[in-house]
């Protein structure tokens, strides 16, 4: 790592090289972790967002991606799937509605879980959230609209949950959740990062030109990605990204620095192929295999 100060570091390429070991002949999906995403709503127009997620946790190395999405969308993103699962929520007019129940078979075995893209906005979504910062212990990604419902609930639950949150703002996401205007923000972004994650016992990536990944004592800065990946769905694939390498690794500030930096990688050389005008975010999910290759090299 390349030290900035006392608690500041630069990831590098040799950083990382532990997220990606060789695996044994006699391994097994169950080995590499069963992961969930849960999000989708008729608003959220990308079934083919909703594969480029799961998609992208599968290239991660999961062993297994359960996609949890509202009942009536789910004939919509399954001809999009290959190796991922669906998991049918209750809903009403393709939004989810709260169900414990249903949220338990859902959560079943997993070992991760990635949860608020492309859900729209909904009251039930705060019972959801609530209920599973409430009544688990795994990793939980909360990204997009899984951070702007998280935004209008009490922030406490943060500090009490037993999960390991690992929450992925843009700027704008980040100064709802702080209550801090972007200009201020801005001016000492990794103080302020660092300050919110230590408050709220959370990992935060903050998503800027430099990524700032923090657990409120040290801070991994991730200085890779291009402008090509300023497309829809590039967040969702880093969220796919997270989950994904959750299933098999530790769920500390390491694991989430390691994801970004694959992320931006890969979209560099599909950047590189594809132009910064071209590119999609799919794209970035086909060079994920690359950058695995190019880490384990060194």
């Amino acid at each position: 790592m390349l030290k900035i100060n006392e608690f500041t570091y630069e990831i590098e390429k040799e950083d990382i090289k532990d997220n990606f070991i060789q695996r044994v002949s006699n391994s097994n999906k169950g080995n590499f972790g069963y992961v969930g995403i849960m999000g989708g709503s008729i608003e959220y127009s990308g079934a083919v967002k909703l594969a480029n997620l799961s998609a992208s946790a599968m290239r991660a190395g999961c062993g297994v991606v359960r996609l949890i999405i509202p009942k009536g969308i789910a004939k919509a993103v399954a001809p999009y799937l290959l190796e991922q699962t669906i998991f049918p929520m209750i809903d009403k007019d393709e939004q989810m509605v709260f169900s414990g129940k249903q949220i338990d078979e859902a959560l079943t075995k997993l070992k991760a879980l990635a949860i608020g893209m492309g859900w729209g906005q909904s009251k039930e979504y705060e019972k959801i959230l609530e209920y599973i910062l409430n009544n688990y212990s795994l990793p939980v990604v909360i990204d997009a609209d899984g951070l702007n419902t998280l935004a209008k609930m009490d922030m406490h639950i943060l500090q009490d949950t037993k999960c390991k949150v690992i929450l992925t703002p843009h700027l704008k996401e980040f100064e709802r959740l702080s209550k801090i205007k972007i200009e201020d923000i801005k001016k000492d972004e990794i103080t302020i990062a660092k300050d919110f994650a230590k408050q709220y016992k959370v990992i935060l990536l903050l998503k800027g030109p430099t990524t700032i990944v923090t657990n409120g004592e040290k801070v991994y800065l991730v200085k890779r990605g291009c402008p090509g990946m300023a497309t829809a769905g590039s967040g969702d694939v880093l969220s796919g990204i997270l989950v994904g390498l959750l299933g098999y690794n530790e769920p500390d500030i390491l694991t989430v620095a390691a994801g970004a930096y694959l992320n931006g990688v890969a979209g560099e050389i599909a950047q590189e192929k594809f132009t910064d005008i071209s590119m999609i975010a799919s794209d970035t999910v086909k060079y994920l295999p690359e950058v695995i290759k190019k880490i384990r090299e060194e």
